[in-house]
């Protein structure tokens, strides 16, 4: 028997997600695929919005070497940029867009011998203080690349460090700051993630960059913007009971003996653990659906499997199916029961086969 965990990726709800996307934020969008298209597979994700979308993002070169050999076309580019001279060679043979943040990068192009146009995305460091020239620089550095002969086009961009957080008055600073740094450049303007296009109507500029929205998981604090209701969960993590055991009142669970029966508790062992990407630091009481109903996991997550409680549910037993997240438990339920995040939740999902599902 095969085992049964796997990931249903449904790529209808991700071209949903898309299009509503780029509905709200009103201009073009790139679709972020970086790190395997947050575990969802970038190559298929990219192949399921080619005729939709305006564009890719990933992270490096290689990531966006995979899907030029995958036959997509659409333009790709490059957030962290080039890190040396042959990937300048290689981005120009792949025909891709290039982020430029830092002085190496900038120098890297003044001396590139070749003599083809480059699409350069020159980005700022308007309060997030991780990459991009500090806003003092962007004009010399806007300068400097239109002086190398090497680029044909500059979009100005910038990342927020708190669009998360609708009471920060961050996100308003960071587009002051940006707008009095770029005032005197000529170019289109890319402010927004997924946080700036759900929660920052005032960031919307020509090009957004969704990413963990394109794939159903709201950024946003829940209950404080309404758009992120209407996103489609794209990942539905599942697998099945196939294992069911008594426990006594006084009986422990698992490593450590964290759980104890404070009742007589029928355990259903899950074919799922946290080699699988489920996370080792979800608590009892974490919920789980089985067959449609929630259900709480109960002891501590282990290499190759879980545990359930289903005194409260009969009729479960050796088969039933159990979605870890997905369409009734939402990754960021998960995720905060576990004290982390539903990119690193997604992005962390392995060792199962992907399933891709369209109508």
């Amino acid at each position: 028997m095969t085992r049964p965990s796997r990931a249903r990726i449904n790529l209808d709800a991700l071209r949903h997600n898309y299009l509503l996307a780029r509905r709200l934020h009103g201009g073009r969008a790139l679709a972020v695929i970086k790190a395997n298209a947050y575990g969802h597979g970038a190559v298929r994700c990219a192949q399921a919005l080619q005729d939709e979308a305006d564009g890719f993002a990933v992270a490096f070169l290689k990531e966006a070497s995979e899907l030029r050999a995958a036959g997509i076309l659409s333009p790709i580019l490059v957030l962290e940029g080039l890190f040396d001279a042959a990937e300048l060679a290689a981005a120009r043979i792949l025909d891709l867009w290039i982020v430029v943040h830092h002085e190496a990068q900038l120098r890297m192009i003044e001396r590139d011998p070749s003599h083809g146009a480059l699409h350069v995305w020159l980005k700022a460091d308007s309060g997030m203080g991780r990459a991009g020239f500090c806003l003092a620089d962007m004009f010399s550095a806007y300068a400097r690349l239109r002086a190398s002969g090497k680029v044909e086009e500059i979009v100005l961009m910038t990342h927020f460090a708190r669009a998360d957080e609708p009471d920060s008055d961050a996100t308003t600073q960071q587009l002051r700051a940006f707008a009095a740094a770029t005032a005197e450049l000529q170019g289109d303007h890319s402010l927004s993630n997924s946080a700036g296009i759900l929660g920052w109507p005032a960031a919307s500029r020509d090009w957004a960059r969704p990413g963990i929205l394109l794939y159903g998981a709201d950024p946003m604090p829940m209950g404080s913007m309404g758009s992120g209701a209407a996103l489609r969960s794209v990942m539905h993590f599942e697998s099945q009971v196939f294992a069911v055991r008594t426990l006594q009142v006084g009986d422990a669970l698992g490593y450590g003996g964290g759980f104890v029966a404070a009742r007589l508790t029928r355990v259903g062992l899950v074919a799922v653990g946290y080699a699988d990407g489920y996370p080792r630091l979800a608590p009892t009481g974490t919920p789980v659906a089985v067959d449609g109903r929630i259900a709480p996991l109960i002891g501590r997550v282990s290499m190759d499997m879980l545990t359930v409680d289903l005194s409260d549910l009969p009729q479960a037993g050796i088969g039933s199916r159990v979605e870890l997240w997905g369409e009734q438990v939402a990754v960021n339920e998960v995720a905060r029961r576990a004290g982390t995040i539903a990119y690193e939740l997604l992005c962390n999902v392995k060792r199962v086969p992907l399933v891709y599902e369209s109508s």
